[in-house]
Protein backbone atom coordinates (compact mmCIF):
# COMPACT_ATOMS: atom_id res chain seq x y z
CA UNK A 1 0.00 0.00 0.00
CA UNK A 2 1.34 3.39 -0.94
CA UNK A 3 0.97 5.32 2.31
CA UNK A 4 1.98 8.62 0.73
CA UNK A 5 -0.83 8.35 -1.84
CA UNK A 6 -3.34 7.47 0.90
CA UNK A 7 -2.25 10.50 2.92
CA UNK A 8 -2.62 12.71 -0.17
CA UNK A 9 -6.07 11.24 -0.84
CA UNK A 10 -7.09 12.01 2.74
CA UNK A 11 -5.74 15.57 2.53
CA UNK A 12 -7.70 16.10 -0.69
CA UNK A 13 -10.82 14.63 0.96
CA UNK A 14 -10.58 17.16 3.80
CA UNK A 15 -10.06 20.02 1.34
CA UNK A 16 -12.92 19.09 -1.01
CA UNK A 17 -15.26 18.53 1.93
CA UNK A 18 -14.45 21.95 3.35
CA UNK A 19 -15.01 23.59 -0.05
CA UNK A 20 -18.05 21.48 -1.00
CA UNK A 21 -16.32 20.42 -4.24
CA UNK A 22 -17.54 16.83 -4.41
CA UNK A 23 -16.70 16.43 -8.11
CA UNK A 24 -13.09 16.21 -6.91
CA UNK A 25 -13.99 12.96 -5.11
CA UNK A 26 -14.29 10.94 -8.33
CA UNK A 27 -10.55 10.51 -9.05
CA UNK A 28 -9.88 9.67 -5.37
CA UNK A 29 -12.13 6.60 -5.40
CA UNK A 30 -11.40 3.17 -6.81
CA UNK A 31 -13.77 2.19 -9.61
CA UNK A 32 -15.36 -0.54 -7.45
CA UNK A 33 -15.47 1.55 -4.24
CA UNK A 34 -17.99 0.36 -1.64
CA UNK A 35 -19.95 2.77 0.55
CA UNK A 36 -21.57 1.60 3.81
CA UNK A 37 -23.95 3.96 5.55
CA UNK A 38 -26.13 3.91 8.63
CA UNK A 39 -28.83 5.54 6.48
CA UNK A 40 -29.15 2.65 4.01
CA UNK A 41 -29.39 -1.07 4.67
CA UNK A 42 -27.28 -2.33 1.78
CA UNK A 43 -23.78 -1.22 0.82
CA UNK A 44 -23.46 0.63 -2.48
CA UNK A 45 -20.76 0.05 -5.06
CA UNK A 46 -19.40 2.54 -7.54
CA UNK A 47 -18.03 6.03 -7.72
CA UNK A 48 -21.26 7.83 -8.67
CA UNK A 49 -23.31 6.52 -5.71
CA UNK A 50 -20.42 7.48 -3.39
CA UNK A 51 -20.25 11.02 -4.75
CA UNK A 52 -24.04 11.40 -4.65
CA UNK A 53 -24.42 10.14 -1.08
CA UNK A 54 -21.53 12.15 0.39
CA UNK A 55 -22.51 15.35 -1.40
CA UNK A 56 -26.11 14.92 -0.23
CA UNK A 57 -25.23 14.20 3.39
CA UNK A 58 -23.11 17.37 3.42
CA UNK A 59 -26.35 19.31 2.87
CA UNK A 60 -28.05 17.54 5.79
CA UNK A 61 -25.32 17.85 8.44
CA UNK A 62 -25.03 21.14 10.29
CA UNK A 63 -21.87 22.19 12.13
CA UNK A 64 -19.98 19.16 10.80
CA UNK A 65 -16.43 18.87 12.16
CA UNK A 66 -13.75 16.20 12.33
CA UNK A 67 -12.04 15.92 15.70
CA UNK A 68 -9.53 13.05 15.61
CA UNK A 69 -8.03 10.57 13.19
CA UNK A 70 -6.50 7.14 13.77
CA UNK A 71 -4.54 5.14 11.19
CA UNK A 72 -4.54 1.35 11.29
CA UNK A 73 -1.26 -0.37 12.05
CA UNK A 74 -0.96 -1.42 8.40
CA UNK A 75 -1.77 2.19 7.43
CA UNK A 76 -4.28 1.02 4.82
CA UNK A 77 -7.24 2.62 6.60
CA UNK A 78 -8.03 5.66 8.70
CA UNK A 79 -10.81 6.30 11.20
CA UNK A 80 -12.07 9.88 11.42
CA UNK A 81 -14.18 10.91 14.40
CA UNK A 82 -16.76 13.63 13.70
CA UNK A 83 -19.69 15.50 15.18
CA UNK A 84 -22.63 17.27 13.56
CA UNK A 85 -26.27 18.13 14.02
CA UNK A 86 -29.24 17.00 11.98
CA UNK A 87 -32.82 18.08 12.52
CA UNK A 88 -31.89 19.55 15.92
CA UNK A 89 -30.19 16.35 17.09
CA UNK A 90 -26.51 16.27 17.99
CA UNK A 91 -24.61 13.25 16.73
CA UNK A 92 -21.18 11.70 16.91
CA UNK A 93 -19.82 9.39 14.29
CA UNK A 94 -16.87 7.89 12.56
CA UNK A 95 -15.84 7.53 8.96
CA UNK A 96 -13.72 4.46 8.25
CA UNK A 97 -11.87 4.96 4.98
CA UNK A 98 -9.89 2.06 3.51
CA UNK A 99 -7.38 2.54 0.70
CA UNK A 100 -6.22 0.27 -2.11
CA UNK A 101 -2.60 -0.23 -3.18
CA UNK A 102 -2.73 2.96 -5.29
CA UNK A 103 -3.98 5.03 -2.34
CA UNK A 104 -7.52 5.32 -3.73
CA UNK A 105 -10.58 4.91 -1.52
CA UNK A 106 -11.76 1.30 -1.76
CA UNK A 107 -14.28 1.41 1.08
CA UNK A 108 -15.97 4.25 2.95
CA UNK A 109 -18.03 3.25 5.98
CA UNK A 110 -19.97 5.58 8.27
CA UNK A 111 -21.27 4.87 11.77
CA UNK A 112 -23.43 7.31 13.76
CA UNK A 113 -24.82 7.48 17.29
CA UNK A 114 -27.17 7.96 19.08
CA UNK A 115 -29.94 5.97 17.43
CA UNK A 116 -32.39 8.90 17.17
CA UNK A 117 -29.80 10.98 15.29
CA UNK A 118 -28.97 8.04 13.00
CA UNK A 119 -32.70 7.65 12.31
CA UNK A 120 -32.97 11.36 11.47
CA UNK A 121 -30.05 11.04 9.05
CA UNK A 122 -31.71 7.98 7.47
CA UNK A 123 -35.00 9.79 6.98
CA UNK A 124 -33.38 12.88 5.49
CA UNK A 125 -31.12 10.83 3.22
CA UNK A 126 -33.98 8.64 1.98
CA UNK A 127 -35.91 11.78 1.03
CA UNK A 128 -33.01 13.67 -0.55
CA UNK A 129 -30.70 10.98 -1.91
CA UNK A 130 -33.00 8.01 -2.39
CA UNK A 131 -34.65 8.82 -5.74
CA UNK A 132 -31.37 9.72 -7.51
CA UNK A 133 -29.59 6.79 -5.89
CA UNK A 134 -32.17 4.37 -7.29
CA UNK A 135 -31.69 5.96 -10.70
CA UNK A 136 -27.89 5.65 -10.45
CA UNK A 137 -28.15 2.01 -9.50
CA UNK A 138 -30.88 1.29 -12.02
CA UNK A 139 -33.07 -0.45 -9.49
CA UNK A 140 -35.13 0.01 -6.34
CA UNK A 141 -33.74 -0.85 -2.94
Amino acid sequence: MAREQAIQTLETWHDLLEKGEFDRLRPLAAENVVFRSPAFFSPYSGVEPLVHILSTVSTIFEDFAYHRQFWTEEQDAVVLEFSARVDGKTLKGIDIISFDDAGKIREFEVMIRPANAAAAVGEAMAARAGPRLKELLGKGR
